[in-house]
């Protein structure tokens, strides 16, 4: 087997995942498919390819094996298809696609109490523990009903699967909402008929201390649940060793190596690495160049005119940390007066979990901070913020080609890919200021100012400093930071977690 390092070379991955692929059947499970679904208007069905790196990435693997993914159906026209095959992006190969279809009431306890919001916000730090969350009767009836039965529904769909092949298989779970799948489809096959179990997981794991939210009878069965896997992924190395601690802490009977990062648990080895996910580059370079972006940027250009820009761009969540950046930005004009009237704030934000009551609020609150900045400070002749809200991924590409300051201030993240596309398609080689709490600092903070996302202070002097910063400087920076991502992409995260599988022989 070749030594992997950063400097392996595209032919060494492409053999990896064409002669390891070749002799395996890949499962794929997540939450949502590869594609979406829709009705027309005379009854057919037609669908739309998901865009999106970790789509890429794992639709890339596909192309070497036969391949199936199975999600959850996300709409009626989903659970209308069901299953069938479906052609990869821009390859004749093929997928096949099958969507699961829990009842409406098990869905939403499934995705909407237990994963969003009670361990997305678990994992991110975010509950304010005097007050939330607040396990009752309904929540562990979503446990039950929705967390634990959608669960056994991915076990089922995916030992079915098993069993209808002749190869062994590949399993590749993806993220939170899967994290009892692993040991209900361990129980439930022969060791003869097991694949190897391959689990990312997306977002931040935090130490043992927060997962004592969660009661005990909810804690181990996740716990257990992730040390069924024989390869397990997370996007930092502190992820890995808190994710080690917890088990020591959470999981009795779990014996815990932590400088090989392996777990036993019930006669069985857990290995637990760090890949950090990244971006396709080549496809992000290719839609920076579509006329789409270049009639947004041309739109940019005309709302800044000579103004320098401070931008970010994210999701609505709390975890974006997007009322700190604006009073940073308060800060900065109170502080430093001269940018006032040159220099606009634009936050292009994509709308999130509508259906989650913790985002629509926090997306009013956020509003309001933005306009009581426009009150103070701007006039007839200067807008100092500007929000932009909805899913518009040209327009968010054609704002990461201008700016000179990228604003990525996360209270937590497990990735946080902004990060890593600003510097790729960039044309004014902008400052980047990172939270020292998203899980791109492991690898841009070199190339990075990095701030603590609740210091309001030392953003306002972050951002005045990257607006003030001299060009060569800014040029050295932003060149380092498209060596990092570029060098370390979303093929590279694949074929790592694929060499952890050859390498450890499981």
């Amino acid at each position: 087997m070749t030594d992997w390092t950063v400097n392996h070379s595209r032919g060494d991955c492409e053999a990896l995942r064409r002669d390891f692929l070749s002799q395996r059947a890949l499962i794929i499970a997540a939450n949502w498919g590869p594609v979406v679904f829709e009705r027309a208007e005379d009854g057919s069905l037609g669908y739309q390819h998901v865009a999106g790196g970790l789509v890429t990435a794992l639709a890339s693997v596909c192309q070497y094996t036969d391949a199936t993914w199975i999600a959850c159906a996300q709409n009626e026209a989903d659970a209308l298809w069901r299953e069938g095959d479906i052609p990869l992006t821009d390859s004749d190969h093929r997928i096949q696609v099958q969507f699961l279809s829990p009842e409406a009431s098990d869905y939403d306890g499934y995705s909407n109490v237990i994963a969003n919001p009670l361990l997305w916000f678990l994992q991110h730090s975010m509950w304010d523990v005097p007050r939330a969350p607040v396990i009752n009767r309904a929540t562990w009836r979503a446990w039950e009903d929705g967390y634990v039965a959608v669960n056994r529904l991915f076990a089922d769909a995916i030992a079915r699967q098993v069993r209808a092949t002749d190869r062994p298989g590949l399993v590749m779970l993806q993220d939170y909402h899967l994290y009892l799948t692993p040991r209900f489809l361990r129980d439930q096959l022969p060791r003869r008929e097991r694949p190897t179990l391959l689990h990312f997981i997306h977002i931040p794991w935090p130490g043992p201390e927060y997962w004592r939210i969660l009661p005990p009878d909810m804690r181990q069965p996740i716990l257990a649940g992730l040390c069924a896997v024989d390869v397990l992924g997370f996007q930092t190395a502190e992820d890995v060793q808190n994710f080690l601690h917890t088990c020591a802490s959470h999981l009795p009977r779990a014996h815990v190596k932590f400088k090989p990062g392996r777990i036993w648990y019930r006669n069985h080895a857990t290995h637990v690495r760090d890949f950090p996910i990244s971006i396709d580059v080549g496809a992000l370079r290719q839609l920076a160049e579509s006329p789409e972006v270049a009639g947004h940027r041309s739109d940019i250009e005309t709302m800044l005119g000579d103004q320098q820009l401070i931008l970010r761009v994210d999701r609505s969540e709390p975890s974006k940390n997007i009322i700190r950046g604006f009073r940073a930005f308060e800060e900065m004009l109170e502080l430093h007066p001269e940018h006032r009237g040159r220099v606009k704030f634009l936050a292009v934000l994509i709308p999130s979990r509508p259906g989650v009551h913790q985002y629509p609020d926090y997306m009013d609150e956020l509003m309001a901070a933005a306009g009581r900045i426009n009150a103070s400070y701007g006039d007839s002749r200067w807008e100092p913020v500007r929000l932009l809200v909805s899913d518009d991924h040209p327009r968010s590409i054609a704002a990461l080609q201008r700016y000179d300051v990228l604003l990525v201030n996360a209270i937590a993240d497990g990735m946080n890919l902004v990060a890593k596309e600003g510097p790729i398609i960039n044309q004014r080689d902008g400052a980047l200021i990172l939270s020292e709490l998203a899980g791109a600092r492991q690898q841009l903070e070199s190339g990075a100012t990095v701030i603590s996302p609740c210091d309001v202070y030392a953003t306002a002097e972050a951002l005045h400093q990257a607006l003030v910063m001299p060009i060569e400087e800014r040029r050295e920076r932003a060149s380092r930071l498209r060596w990092i991502v570029e060098r370390e992409d979303i093929t590279d995260w694949l074929c790592r977690q694929l060499e952890a599988v050859v390498e450890l022989n499981v």
